[in-house]
């Protein structure tokens, strides 16, 4: 059966739970109003995230929660119910032990869903990273979570797929930041505050090589490659001292955008997702040749994964 999905994307404020999940209950409204089944919110939707990067272990279990008991499930399992509508979202997850992780669910009206661990955090060295793949249902759906910098280590991806994800949702945190890649930096966050005198300057900036032109190099071909519906979504404004450009997207299996966040606001936009495509594209063709006794052993080889992360205060520089 078809689904219809909502991607959206806000302005977060940093460690503000109250406010962060006062607006993603104003969307979920929305969304459910123009008769979306689901809404999907970016990575710490409901904490913020780049704050993060400044925060000692006590700081960051302070700000953390116990999934499912923590209040911000209860709120969202309270907004799900009251919209019926399922919501997925981001927050700082923190266990029994005081281990520290970067955590994404799925909420409806009988709670929890689904929980994803990252399996590469970096924003800050006290959070841990998850073992798990993570495949679940929604209305006959089967999705997967991968959460930014995850997508970025295309194993994962396929291996999801793998386990059976024909929609991958992946919460993001990115673009507008420093990178060896050309074109790639900070933007002003000046543009930002005289974007209603000056939308032009932003949405240049927004839209080229900082910002959605390096999402064009990859993330269609997420979905092309493994014939799968991909639910991109992303904040836009400040997240602490970064400007995000939000591009909240949708990209169906042939790895074509069928829905986009374009505007400056806080906002969503929808796709119908219909599951001919998912046998039509590419991509389910590729999966069924594959030759696993040529590459078992090469992609399950171990390696050096040694991480230099310098982006996150190279604005000091």
């Amino acid at each position: 059966m078809n689904i219809k999905i909502s991607t959206a994307q806000f302005e977060n404020r940093s460690g503000d739970k109250d406010y962060n999940l006062s607006v993603i209950e104003r969307l979920a409204q929305q969304a459910s109003a123009q008769g979306s089944d689901v809404i999907v919110f970016h990575e710490c939707s409901i904490t913020g995230y780049t704050f993060a990067r400044n925060l000692s272990k006590d700081e960051l279990l302070d700000i953390a929660e116990r999934i499912p008991d923590g209040e911000s499930i209860k709120r969202l399992q309270s907004i799900a119910k009251q919209n019926n509508i399922v919501i997925l979202a981001g927050l700082f997850e923190k266990d029994d032990n005081n281990n520290l992780f970067k955590a994404y669910v799925c909420v409806d009206h009988t709670g929890l869903k689904a929980k994803y661990r990252k399996l590469h955090p970096f924003i800050n060295p006290h959070l841990l990273p998850g073992n798990e793949y993570c495949v679940f249902e929604i209305l006959g759906w089967k999705c997967g979570i991968l959460i930014c910098y995850d997508n970025n280590i295309i194993e994962n991806v396929r291996a999801t797929k793998l386990l059976g994800a024909d929609i991958i949702f992946m919460p993001h945190v990115t673009m507008c930041t420093p990178s060896t890649r050309p074109g790639a930096g900070f933007v002003d966050p000046k543009l930002w505050e005289n974007r209603v005198a000056d939308p032009t300057s932003l949405r240049l900036e927004f839209k080229g090589m900082k910002g959605r032109d390096w999402l064009m190099k990859w993330l269609p071909a997420r979905a092309y490659d493994n014939g799968a519906y991909i639910v991109f979504s992303n904040p836009i404004g400040m997240d602490d001292d970064q400007l995000k450009n939000g591009c909240s997207m949708i990209i169906d299996p042939f790895g074509d955008v069928i829905a986009e966040c374009n505007s400056f606001e806080d906002s969503f936009e929808s796709a119908v997702l219909t599951p001919e495509k998912l046998t039509q594209a590419g991509g389910y063709r590729y999966l069924q040749a594959r030759r696993p006794e040529l590459y078992r052993d090469i992609i399950g080889q171990s390696h050096s994964s040694v991480q230099k992360v310098v982006w996150l205060n190279e604005k000091e520089n």
